[in-house]
């Protein structure tokens, strides 16, 4: 039997704890709670990560490593981060914790006919918080296939808690290693034909009567970490039209290969990047549904979107994450004031997990 405490379900009916959860997965329990059509998954939650750093005997030969860094010694951080994650990879997880993730994995599973990918997403309790943008900090794996495999990128998961990218920006931002843990987001892989970024405001000036949208073709991750240049549009927030665009040159995907059972680049022909990846109706839905987050949040949101290919045309538009804009979200708005819901009148079709990834079992 699951133990709430260290496995949670997304749409298991429990709160949001973001200690427990960390920001991700709090904020997939929240969409989930919300109605929002959210990939479904369950958290390994920081309770279970404590015990096994706990009970594995680590938590002193981490603090050990820890002790007196300074973010201006690059060696001296390098090589502790290097010792800390081959630890944590290396180290035997006690096999009443390792079951509960497997038990969680077959659960999930059972909801589809055939086997089905998942992402296996980084949730640090630092990360997302309103006043601490910690986004890309830590790892996530993508196309993961078989318990083992799951197994093994949940615990590289929580080594990337002490990359050293991570340890840097804890210690300039003044965020203690104390107490600080790590939660793991499983979830359904989304087969993306194109995805991106939503923004609920304009990140340049901090105008909230816009809507600002990045995309491009197959998975988000080459939009959000920059590998290709996007399609950018800017919309009105309350009529919903296009004030500006410009069309990216998206030079390059990452799409499945089925027969390898991972993730590759492949090369965008000429036809394509000229032209905007998303239709009018697809920009009309990505804004609708920012808004939606925006609304459900009280703050302009920075929401990561998908549509999933194996997904009938109007039920394909899924939400991957949602977190507040931290740069202008606590500014007042300087020019108009926060608009008023979209009078456009389209509305999300509610996606249950036997749509998601397939036909589900009866």
């Amino acid at each position: 039997m699951t133990d709430t405490r260290f496995i949670q379900f997304f749409d298991g009916g429990c709160p949001p704890e973001h200690d427990l959860l960390g920001g991700k997965c709090a904020s997939l329990v929240t969409m989930t709670a919300a109605g929002m059509p959210v990939p479904p998954g369950f958290a390994v939650t920081t309770a279970h990560y404590d015990a096994v750093v706990h009970r594995s005997g680590m938590s002193d030969a981490i603090a050990a490593e820890l002790s007196g860094l300074d973010h201006h010694d690059v060696a001296a951080v390098d090589a502790a981060s290097e010792r800390i994650r081959d630890l944590i990879r290396s180290r035997e997880v006690p096999a009443d914790l390792r079951q509960q993730v497997l038990d969680a994995y077959d659960a999930l599973q059972s909801r589809f006919l055939e086997e089905v990918p998942v992402a296996v997403r980084s949730s640090a309790t630092a990360e997302d918080l309103p006043d601490a943008s910690f986004a890309g900090q830590q790892d996530t794996y993508l196309w993961v296939r078989g318990r083992d495999a799951v197994l093994e990128a949940i615990r590289s998961c929580w080594a990337s808690l002490y990359t050293s990218r991570a340890i840097t920006y804890r210690l300039k931002n003044g965020i203690p290693d104390e107490g600080l843990s790590m939660a793991v987001a499983v979830q359904k892989m989304v087969n993306s034909r194109s995805s991106g970024v939503a923004m609920t405001l304009d990140p340049s000036t901090g105008d909230r009567s816009k809507i600002i949208v990045d995309a491009s073709y197959g998975v988000g991750e080459m939009v959000v970490s920059g590998q290709v240049t996007p399609d950018n549009v800017v919309l009105d927030k309350v009529m919903l039209c296009v004030v500006s665009e410009t069309v990216g040159d998206k030079h390059a995907e990452l799409v499945p290969d089925r027969a390898a059972g991972r993730l590759v680049e492949r090369e965008v022909d000429a036809e394509r990047r000229g032209r905007r990846c998303l239709t009018d109706e697809e920009l009309t839905a990505v804004a609708t549904l920012a808004k939606r987050a925006e609304k459900h949040y009280g703050c302009p949101q920075d929401v990561e979107w998908a549509f999933d290919a194996d997904l009938p045309p109007g039920q394909d538009l899924l939400l991957l994450q949602a977190r507040p804009e931290t740069v202008h979200s606590a500014v007042a708005p300087r020019s108009a004031p926060e608009p008023a819901a979209s009078p456009s009148g389209f509305s999300l079709s509610s996606i249950t997990s036997s749509l998601i990834g397939g036909p589900a079992k009866p």
